[in-house]
This record gives C-alpha cells, structure tokens and sequence, in this order.
C-alpha cells in the first residue's frame, strides 16, 4: 500500500477529529467536551487539534456542517428515488421519527448558537452553514415542481424555509417531549405539495 502524502495525512487527521468531536459533543455537549478529550478519544495530540482547529467554537462549527450535509443528503436520496410520491413522503415521515427531536443534535445546536451570541464571525459562518441546508432543501423542492408531481401554493423559496422552519420547531418540541407524533410533518407536507395523497400515517 502506498504510503499518504502529508496532506492525505492531515485530511484523515482532519476527519478524524471531526468525526471524534461529533460524537462526543452529542453524548455530552458542546460544554462539556474539551478539546484535550477530543484529542485523546481520537488518539492525537492536542497539537494536532490546534493545527487543524484555531478554537472548539471552529471545530463544532465543523461538526455541526457535518450533521446537517449528512441529514440534508438523507432526505434528497430519499425523495429522489424511482417511487410514487405518496411512498417517498411515507419514508420521510418514518426519517423523521428516528431524526427529529434527537436531543444530543438539537440541544448541540442550541449550546452552540448561545455560544457564539458575541462573536460576529462564527454567527455568520453559522448562518453560512445553515444556507448549505436550506439550498439542499430547495433543490429537492425544485425537482419536485419541475417534475410536475407538485404545485406549491407559494414561491419555491418561501416553501423552502417553510419547510425547515416547521421541522425545526417541531425538532425543539420533540427533544423535550418525544412522545409528539412526526407524522404532523407529513400531514403539512402534503398540503404544501398540492394535497399528494389522501392516507394519514398513523
């Protein structure tokens, strides 16, 4: 096996940590999880961190590019497969019951936001990252109406934040009471894409 060139080295070092700090931050917070931890579980020094990373701020900023590009990406596979729509939306909702609510990922997502209130330049890289997620959400929404399987009642833009907002909020209610069904998601989306399918989930 050929030996990795040294920046082949330093992605995996890069991607290693990343994927290190994601799990540790979802298991015990963004608080609660230093970068000497990071560096340990991962099994590199802290230097290593620090050459990759200037601060935790910047490595969870990376993490959390990282959750949302994953769960973006699961729901654009998902509604572009080769089935009726009425299946697709039913594979979403199933998504959304193992997805919405997750504590780890949404009280992440809350720590983090307090914890960049005074720092302009991570809130706007936040707001960057979240751009990547509402984009992903759009293309799906695109696809859609130019496939002539929806008519959206409103502007594809507006139905995109629409969309994340509502799963958003419901996101926050389903990390402090898990018993809230997802299928509402569902119900909404039907309405929004034009009343496709007339089944409720149960």
């Amino acid at each position: 096996m050929a030996r990795m060139t040294r920046s082949q080295s330093q992605a995996r070092t890069r991607t290693d940590l990343i994927s290190t700090a994601r799990d540790l931050f979802l298991a015990d917070g963004y608080a609660a999880t230093s970068l000497e931890k990071v560096a340990e579980v991962a099994g590199y020094s802290k230097g290593a961190v620090y050459s990759n990373f200037r601060s935790k701020k910047e490595l969870c900023l990376d993490v959390l590019h990282l959750i949302h590009a994953t769960k973006g990406m699961e729901v654009a596979e998902m509604m572009a497969r080769e089935a009726p729509l009425e299946d697709r939306l039913v594979a979403f909702e199933q998504w959304a019951q193992r997805t919405l609510g997750d504590v780890g990922w949404t009280m992440l997502e809350f720590e983090f936001i307090a914890a960049t209130r005074h720092d302009p330049e991570l809130r706007a890289a936040l707001a960057a990252n979240l751009t990547s997620t509402h984009e992903i959400v759009r293309a799906v929404l695109d696809a859609l109406v130019a496939s002539g399987e929806v008519t959206l009642p409103m502007s594809v833009e507006d139905a995109t934040t629409s969309v994340l907002s509502f799963g958003v909020g419901l996101g926050i209610q389903r990390a402090i009471d898990p018993k809230i069904s997802t299928s509402v998601i569902t119900r909404n989306l039907r309405a929004l894409l034009g009343g496709s399918g007339s089944g409720d989930l149960p």
